[in-house]
């Protein structure tokens, strides 16, 4: 009398046995993907934006996240307080600033 777990055990005989290499390969293929394509991109635009926070002084013209131009007239450790029109100030958390302008870029910008 044949029994489901003989013909079982069989069946798993004949089957070629695969290295435990071999199946983990698409998995460690997937990680190096989302490590290029997602991971080291964030870290990198990170990077940047600290540089740039660090980088701010009083007298720069930059632009926050929302969109707001300014020219920065106060600075400390956590704020930045810009100047948006003459006589109108705005205090900012520092990590709200997005880019800051160069007057060389500017200028070589309008000669083109």
């Amino acid at each position: 009398m044949i029994t489901t777990f003989t013909v079982l055990a069989q069946a798993a005989q004949r089957q070629p046995q695969r290295s435990p290499l071999i199946q983990l390969l698409p998995l460690l293929g997937m990680v190096v993907i989302f490590y290029f394509l997602l991971i080291r991109p964030q870290q990198r635009r990170a990077r940047q934006q600290r540089e740039l926070v660090q980088s701010l002084e009083v007298g720069d013209q930059v632009v926050t996240i929302g969109g707001m131009h300014g020219t920065i007239r106060e600075l400390n450790d956590e704020d930045v307080t810009l100047e948006v029109s003459p006589g109108t100030s705005v205090r900012f958390v520092r990590q709200a600033i997005a880019r800051k302008f160069v007057l060389e870029d500017e200028e070589a910008g309008e000669g083109s």
